[in-house]
């Protein structure tokens, strides 16, 4: 099948009062993919994620899941999409096996066909399905709430800030647990402000930023966007304060009595040539190394060029 897993078009909302929270967003999420939506706080990405939901009217625009159409087809597009939300929501005083089993019930899925315990054997909450939801950590909560998206075995999982007061142990466990459903053929996108996590696991990142899309490319072509570079340099004898100097370096710092700090563009120069700028100034370079630019460097870059 080669229709889109989510397919938007020129989709917009506006609040009451005149606020724009999207504006002409257009964006395809491959089927099988795990897609990154990203954006600093307010950009967006909550409001695109809630029309999908249900509960959020768009302004304007298309939005199809699974190719149903939000407007058309809501019951089929619904029962396509699971998805976690920021905010834990869930009854405090059912238990989690409970919990699983009337969401299950308003998705109509019968008695026989539930899979409560496997899913929550499969969030690690096994030893806590007949405990008092409210008992939980902050951690389990949250897997709970992501077994409580995939009930009704939709074929999209959304995550929206799914890590966020998780320790490091449960995440592990948890992007081990979206990695096997990923391999099982459930698409997956993702909001974070773990930039390292998207970059790890995204196959595709898109970032909105005040309502607008303004990067949708594979992630390493969009990390390859990147056009500062970084390299630490230790001469042989201490730094005076004439430093070397050159067209070529965008930014040089003095980091130590014999350390340097070069940032340089890569379409202007190659790490070699900076070395032999510094060397051509009558410094022997003792050791080098060298940082190359991530996500967050793109991250950065594009939004503060947007703003």
């Amino acid at each position: 099948m080669t229709q889109a897993a989510i397919e938007i078009i020129d989709l917009s909302k506006t609040y009451k009062g005149g606020k724009r929270a999207l504006d002409g967003v257009t964006l395809s999420v491959q089927r099988g993919s795990i897609f990154g939506l990203l954006g600093p706080n307010g950009a967006g990405k909550s409001t695109l994620i809630n029309i999908l939901a249900g509960l959020v009217n768009k302004t304007g625009g298309t939005a199809r899941i699974w190719g149903f159409d939000i407007d058309e087809q809501l019951r089929n597009a619904k029962n396509s999409i699971g998805i976690v939300n920021q905010e834990i929501m869930f009854d405090p005083f059912f238990t989690p096996i409970e919990t699983l089993d009337i969401q299950a019930g308003y998705y109509g899925v019968p008695k026989a066909e539930r899979r409560s315990m496997e899913l929550l054997r499969a969030v690690h909450l096994e030893d806590k399905a007949r405990a008092y939801s409210r008992t939980l950590s902050g951690g389990m909560k949250r897997r709970l709430m992501v077994a409580k998206a995939m009930v009704h075995s939709p074929p999209i999982l959304v995550l929206d800030e799914p890590t966020a007061g998780v320790d490091i142990e449960l995440r592990q466990q948890l992007w081990s647990y979206v990695r096997s459903l990923n391999e099982r053929g459930v698409t997956i996108v993702l909001t974070t402000h773990y930039l390292e996590e998207a970059e790890e696991l995204c196959d595709r990142i898109a970032i909105i930023n005040n309502g607008r899309l303004i990067a949708d490319k594979p992630t390493r072509e969009l990390v390859n966007m990147a056009q500062e570079k970084v390299v630490e340099v230790t001469v042989d004898r201490d730094l005076d304060a004439d430093l070397p100097n050159h067209d070529h370096f965008e930014k040089i710092e003095r980091s130590g009595p014999r350390s340097l700090t070069i940032t340089y563009l890569k379409n202007r120069a190659t790490a070699g040539e900076v070395l032999g700028l510094v060397q051509g100034q009558g410094f022997a370079i003792v050791d080098v190394s060298t940082h190359d630019p991530d996500l967050e460097d793109v991250f950065l870059s594009l939004t503060r060029a947007a703003a």
